[in-house]
């Protein structure tokens, strides 16, 4: 803990430190903004004696699009986008938040219930961790926070998931000594966007922003977690992510149709995911499942089994060192995605086909030479494009001439989860 020029000094005597976190050439931007951020956080709530800085990352979906809500299996990584929060303990009992760019929330503790007019809004995910925390027995209390972020929102990098784990992460710290697990602050972190924020969502995000690195998850019955180690930026290839501003607006009927529809294919079968069916099974009702749930709900679930056989093979294929497998699997989990799974478009808006255009101009270019897909959960955002390195400048500058500048995004894994900073 530190006051405001204790803390600048800390966090400009530690470049390398921070170069783990974001790698070594962005490290100088880095220092810029956590100085500014303890700045605002002063400017706004004055300076304290006890100042610490928090961390979550946002996270890229690897392998496992649209599974892990049927308790499926995942490939993910934390990024090196993340948001940041200046903290400080207060005795008020009231929870008081700035985020760069917007008004202050307040959450008071003595008030933790669903608030439905607080649905869709970061002050509910503030609530709902919080919640998560004393229902659990945790130790919670008032504090002030300065929170900046350069995690994009629509971006497919999911920004909320980061924000919960985020909240979590500093709880823990602040009020806990830090006991709580990573697994478990992504488990509070899903059930609060769940029942507080009130849009469906699995497990991956959360469990990739709070553990960090590079991890696949089978979530069948408690979550497995393993680390993959596999450093990308020594393969040859970099990660680009492609935003082609979708619009995300009016879209969660979208999004909760595809566990909606896979999981009305296992109540057939009397099980509550598809994780409890198998193929054979659904082959020998076809004609009744179609008839009865739709050709659409059929495909999905196929796409939902073939793509845990996929993520399975991605892991195999990093932990030996076969990239060229590896770029293949990526190729043919969006080509499922696209058409299995039916999540590049929404139907209801023909017009907008970003996606669609992307990922027709990656392989395009890419031909054989790198891999392409659907990145998150669909229905415009980003894609996901493994580009080898003396390719990148072109494969940006044609990403950049369809869906404008800025628009194309070089990524590096991160190994760091939630974390306290310094």
């Amino acid at each position: 803990m530190a006051n405001r020029n204790e803390l600048i000094k800390k966090v400009t005597e530690n470049e390398q430190w921070l170069g783990k976190l974001y790698g070594k050439e962005n490290a100088a931007q880095q220092k810029e903004r956590y100085c500014k951020a303890i700045d605002a956080f002063c400017e706004r709530y004055g300076n304290r004696d006890d100042l610490v800085i928090f961390s979550a990352p946002g996270r890229t979906e690897i392998g496992g699009n649209h599974t892990d809500h049927n308790l499926g299996r995942v490939l993910a990584g934390s990024v090196n986008l993340d948001m940041i929060a200046v903290v400080s303990k207060n005795n008020t009992g009231i929870i008081r938040i700035t985020s760069e760019g917007y008004l202050e929330n307040q959450v008071s503790i003595s008030d933790l219930s669903v608030h439905q007019e607080e649905a869709g809004q970061s002050v509910a995910l503030v609530r709902g961790m919080t919640a998560c925390f004393a229902k659990k027995g945790y130790l919670i209390g008032g504090f002030d926070a300065y929170v900046t972020s350069n995690v994009l929102k629509g971006s497919g990098l999911s920004s909320s998931a980061a924000f919960e784990v985020l909240i979590g992460t500093l709880l823990n710290g602040l009020y806990n000594g830090e006991m709580v697990s990573s697994v478990e602050i992504a488990q509070m972190a899903q059930y609060a966007e769940n029942e507080f924020f009130q849009k469906p969502c699995g497990l991956m995000d959360q469990m990739a922003s709070s553990v960090g690195g590079i991890i696949t998850i089978d979530f069948k019955e408690q979550p497995v977690i393993e680390k993959v180690e596999y450093d990308f930026s020594q393969s040859g290839y970099a990660l680009c992510i492609v935003d082609t501003g979708g619009n995300h607006a009016n879209l969660t009927e979208e999004y909760a149709s595809i566990p909606s529809e896979m999981k009305s294919i296992a109540a057939h079968f009397g099980k509550q995911v598809l994780r409890e069916v198998t193929r054979e099974e659904i082959l020998a009702e076809i004609t009744v499942l179609r008839h009865q749930y739709g050709d659409r709900a059929v495909l999905r679930a196929f796409h939902y089994l073939d793509e845990n056989e996929r993520v399975a093979a991605q892991v195999a294929a990093l932990n030996r060192g076969d990239f060229d497998t590896f770029k293949q699997l990526i190729i043919s989990s969006g080509e499922s995605s696209f058409c299995f799974l039916q999540n590049v478009y929404a139907c209801s808006s023909p017009r907008e086909q970003g996606l669609s255009l992307a990922i027709y101009a990656a392989k395009r270019l890419l031909n054989g030479k790198g891999a392409y897909r659907i990145h998150g959960g669909g229905f415009g955002g980003t894609t996901q494009n493994f580009v080898p390195i003396g390719m990148v400048d072109e494969f940006c500058r044609m990403m950049e001439s369809i869906f404008g500048k800025g628009s194309c995004y070089i990524l590096s894994i991160r190994n760091y989860g939630g974390i306290r900073v310094l």
